[in-house]
């Protein structure tokens, strides 16, 4: 099982002809998508790669059957673009597309919703069911199947995110870039309801950014409804306010969308907080842990009075840098030519002093 996409998800490309849709659909088909066909005015009759490119998708959905759509088109004509896939029938579309007036989203996605459609987007990566589908941007390589749903506001940060739990041997169920404008189509609640419901993810890595209240949103969705282990990262924690920063929605406005208020209401929901995507797969596992009856980490500290959720990490926290910390340690002095062994014993005889008991000189090959 997954969320949104799996083997079956037959997918048009609109804008297919351009450079950014041709590239990409090479990529998904090479991925092992579905990609049916392309759809571009004017240019029907033709091929991409062997891909059957269409004039409108209501002529496409009726040759292919397709059900979802990704598209790859200027800011000018992407709303154009939705409207048409919601209307030819598609029940998922995916807007890649950066630049989209708030305004005009303001609009279509209402539409979408009163379609019984879904829309993930704009400005976003797409989404990837490791081994089963992908739609859109996100790189196959980085991937593996599993069963840690992802979902983000960043593109970039998800890619760093997956690829750090990949390298721990943490597979993803589903990988989702919800996008990083002030308005869009699915939101974290939507996707953390739909990893919920999903019997294939055991667990939820949650990737979050300054501006706006959805990182507020899913925390209070998380206390309420959520089973399942969620952990988080909450980038622009030394942004200024009112400067935007990289994406339209991630703006501090009237000290509202702060950083520290999303990692405090995050950690009043239960949530693990890391310093940096390369914590996560640590503080997954320490979740899936207690979870399955050892002892979960401590709750974190309350805010200090002066500081806010500035504070000192949580004890899982802490406790992930220390083996991240060990890790770097024994690779370097491996490099060097000291084997672990030999930096053990000279680090006192054991890695419990770096706050790692788990790895005991028994089990230290396995945890470089």
């Amino acid at each position: 099982m997954s969320i949104f996409i799996d083997k079956g998800t037959t997918v048009l490309v609109q804008g297919i002809t351009g450079r950014d849709g041709s590239f990409h659909a090479a990529q998904m088909r090479d991925y092992g998508t579905r990609v049916a066909g392309g759809v571009t005015p004017g240019k029907g009759g033709m091929e991409v790669h062997g891909i059957p490119v269409f004039d409108s998708m209501e002529e496409a959905v009726a040759a292919t059957g397709a059900d979802t759509s990704v598209i790859y088109v200027p800011p000018a004509f992407a709303v154009d673009a939705i409207y048409e896939a919601v209307d030819a029938g598609v029940k998922l579309v995916v807007c890649i597309t950066e630049g989209i007036p708030a305004n005009d989203m303001t609009r279509v996605v209402p539409h979408v919703k009163a379609a019984g459609a879904r829309l993930i987007g704009p400005n976003c990566p797409g989404l990837i069911t490791p081994g089963a589908s992908k739609v859109g941007i996100m790189p196959g390589s980085i991937v593996l199947e599993g069963g840690v749903g992802v979902v983000s506001r960043s593109g970039t940060l998800t890619y760093e995110a997956i690829r750090a739990l990949t390298l721990e041997g943490m597979g993803q169920s589903t990988c989702v870039g919800i996008g990083g404008d002030p308005v869009i189509g699915t939101s974290f609640v939507d996707c953390l309801e739909a990893f919920e419901n999903d019997p294939a993810t055991v667990a939820v890595v949650m990737i979050g950014e300054i501006g706006g209240g959805d990182e507020e949103e899913a925390a209070e969705f998380i206390r309420d409804r959520m089973t399942k282990p969620v952990v988080a990262f909450i980038a622009g924690r030394t942004a200024p306010p009112g400067k935007r920063m990289g994406h339209a929605g991630a703006i501090i406005t009237g000290g509202c969308g702060t950083a520290e208020g999303k990692i405090a209401a995050l950690h009043a929901a239960g949530v693990s907080v890391a310093g940096s995507p390369t914590e996560l797969p640590e503080l997954v596992r320490c979740a899936l842990e207690g979870r399955a009856g050892v002892p979960a980490p401590p709750a974190p500290a309350p805010a200090a009075a002066h500081g806010g959720a500035r504070r000192e990490a949580a004890p899982a926290v802490s406790a992930a840098r220390n083996r991240l910390s060990l890790r770097r340690w024994l690779s370097s002095m491996t490099e060097y030519g000291m084997p672990a062994e030999t930096f053990l014993e000279s680090a006192g005889g054991s890695s419990e002093r770096f706050g790692c008991p788990m790895m005991s000189r028994s089990n230290q090959g396995d945890e470089q």
